[in-house]
């Protein structure tokens, strides 16, 4: 609100949101009582009823689902919010591990094991990352709901779960390695999108890049070969098998499995964007289009009639929009 907000607007990032739809009495009332995607049986009814083309229908039912998004500026603030959280837990995490000595010996993690002292640097790291997934966990109710919703849902639930296990278990030294480790690629994700919201797209391209290689690199072969190695070979050796080593480890293995299907999207966008030039809509995109085929297509012969059966009259039109024999461009 007093930082984020003021940098969008220098940057000139829009700050209204999607187009809303036209007022209507009878499609308001489908769209918030019975359905927010009508079936072609519907489509046709309502078609009959209001004497309107089914296309006009569905985009206003679009417009009407895309008006209940957020606005551009206030996906930059959320980006610029987590893009400063992300830096700063990233900063401290290797400020802090720099200083250890199991950064560069893993098999320090499991040295002297279960009596290692809990520093208060390491008690701080972990209290502030496992606030910040609760909240990202509870937020995803009420942001925009995304295609990988489920996904995230149980990427989030798994953080919880691992964090608050290994810190229960005393298992925090390679937790620190773990987290350090994850929050490497999200800040050049947020600075992609920060970029793409303020219409920088060669920027956002460069950005988006560097974060697939550098997700690709951390997560498929720093993460196993690093986190994995030690904690499934290296542990095993110190202190053998113990219940708490296979929880543990099929925790950090479920979150390799999150890895690899985020991995297959990420490669797929990143084709796209060099073989078109740019960077393709992102398959997790949260706005529907306002203009798909129905834009391009040919539009209806059928015109709206002057006369609509919504019972709210009116010389304009019933619904709000403007009487006449055919549809203007701005509809």
């Amino acid at each position: 609100r007093f930082i984020a907000k003021p940098c969008a607007l220098g940057l000139k990032v829009q700050a209204n949101g999607p187009q809303k739809a036209q007022p209507n009495a009878i499609l308001e009332k489908v769209f918030t009582a019975i359905t927010k995607h009508p079936d072609e049986k519907r489509l046709e009814g309502l078609s009959k009823q209001l004497d309107w083309d089914v296309r006009s229908i569905q985009r206003w039912f679009r417009q009407r689902r895309n008006q209940e998004k957020p606005s551009t500026l206030t996906k930059f603030c959320e980006s610029m919010w987590r893009f400063t959280f992300y830096l700063y837990i990233f900063t401290y995490g290797v400020r802090f591990l720099k200083k250890t000595p199991w950064l560069w010996n893993t098999r320090q993690c499991w040295s002297g094991y279960p009596n290692q002292p809990l520093s208060p640097d390491l008690h701080y790291y972990y209290l502030v990352e496992l606030s910040f997934y609760w909240s990202l966990m509870f937020s995803q109710f009420v942001d925009v709901r995304r295609k990988d919703f489920v996904i995230m849902f149980t990427h989030h639930v798994v953080a919880v779960i691992l964090i608050t296990f290994s810190y229960i278990t005393n298992l925090t030294r390679v937790g620190t390695l773990t987290l350090c480790l994850h929050d490497m690629a999200d800040i050049i994700l947020e600075a992609a999108k920060m970029a793409n919201y303020c219409k920088c797209q060669k920027l956002s391209d460069l950005l988006f890049l560097s974060f697939a290689i550098v997700f690709i690199v951390s997560r498929l072969g720093i993460y196993p070969l690093w986190i994995l190695n030690t904690t499934l070979f290296e542990l095993y050796e110190a202190l053998g098998n113990f219940p708490a080593w296979w929880v543990l480890n099929i925790l950090l293995a479920l979150l390799q499995v999150l890895h690899c299907f985020w991995s297959y999207l990420i490669i797929k966008a990143a084709y796209k964007a060099i073989s078109k030039g740019k960077v393709a809509k992102d398959d997790r995109s949260d706005i529907e289009s306002s203009s798909d085929e129905e834009d391009t297509g040919s539009r209806s012969k059928t015109p709206h009639s002057t006369i609509t059966t919504n019972g709210t009259g009116g010389a304009n039109g019933t619904n709000g929009y403007l009487s006449g024999g055919t549809c203007s461009e701005e509809h």
